[in-house]
């Protein structure tokens, strides 16, 4: 049995497109991408942006199932205190994770719980998780859960590893990678201070087989994709596919 079940609610950086509100309101689309958020075993969201209720909607996932709520940072394409506080609502009792300097004021009904990068979490159902420094802003944090032998790493937003954070996750085997790769297979734009490249994501997953972090086994998913600096899903997916990767999309599911 699988420990992990893992919905795509969305898998886009913040270049949204404008037909969203229009012809692909209520229907996911390869190309039409939403705020990137990911849902665990049914309860558990990892960040919630301004779509992700729409994806939920979509999915027929229903609000009141979610416990938790994990931010990887606080831009408003992954953290919107109004839905989140549409989620406290509905779930009658919502923990919200964020790391432990995050400044801001949570919605009612919301149990702020601070993560201190590095230490270990207790998520219930046997879930654990650790958040990890990020090379981002609005105080990012990398998620790894891991549950029965069975891990997840879930790395956006953010450019390459730290290096105190590479120390800590090579220790580990990860079953599924959830990379950030917002630009497109290029070299020289600005954004690789804060994110990821096809030619980065591609020099960094060598990294993580030769010493052993991910493995034949490894499960590799790009997300966090900006539309207008990708060239089409399907494009994208033969171009990731060259060195061992694929390319998350909105309703994809899977199981670790």
């Amino acid at each position: 049995m699988p420990e992990f079940e893992v919905l795509f609610l969305g898998t886009c950086a913040a270049d949204f497109s404008p037909r969203l509100k229009t012809d692909k309101k209520d229907c996911f689309d390869k190309d039409i991408r939403r705020s990137s958020s990911m849902l665990l075993n049914g309860h558990i969201l990892v960040d919630c942006g301004p779509h992700t209720l729409d994806s939920m909607r979509i999915a027929g996932v229903p609000l009141s199932a979610v416990t938790d709520i994990f931010l990887t940072h606080l831009h408003d394409d992954h953290f919107d205190p109004e839905n989140v506080a549409r989620v406290a609502a509905e779930c009658g009792g919502l923990r919200l994770w964020v790391r432990e300097d995050a400044v801001l004021t949570p919605p009612a009904g919301v149990t702020l719980m601070r993560m201190r990068p590095m230490q270990e979490y207790d998520a219930g159902e046997g879930i654990r998780v650790t958040g990890y420094e990020a090379n981002h802003t609005e105080f990012p944090q990398h998620l790894l859960f891991e549950r029965n032998g069975k891990t997840i790493y879930y790395a956006l937003d953010g450019a390459w590893i730290l290096y105190e954070t590479f120390l800590k996750i090579r220790r580990k085997y990860i079953d599924l990678v959830v990379m950030d790769c917002t630009m497109g297979d290029y070299d020289g734009d600005l954004r690789v201070y804060a994110h990821n490249s096809i030619p980065m994501v591609r020099s960094l997953l060598r990294s993580f087989a030769t010493v052993g972090i991910t493995g034949e086994q490894s499960q590799i998913y790009m997300s966090h994709l900006a539309p207008s600096l990708h060239k089409s899903h399907e494009e994208t997916v033969q171009i990731c596919a060259q060195f061992g990767a694929k390319v998350a999309y909105d309703g994809l599911t899977l199981t670790v």
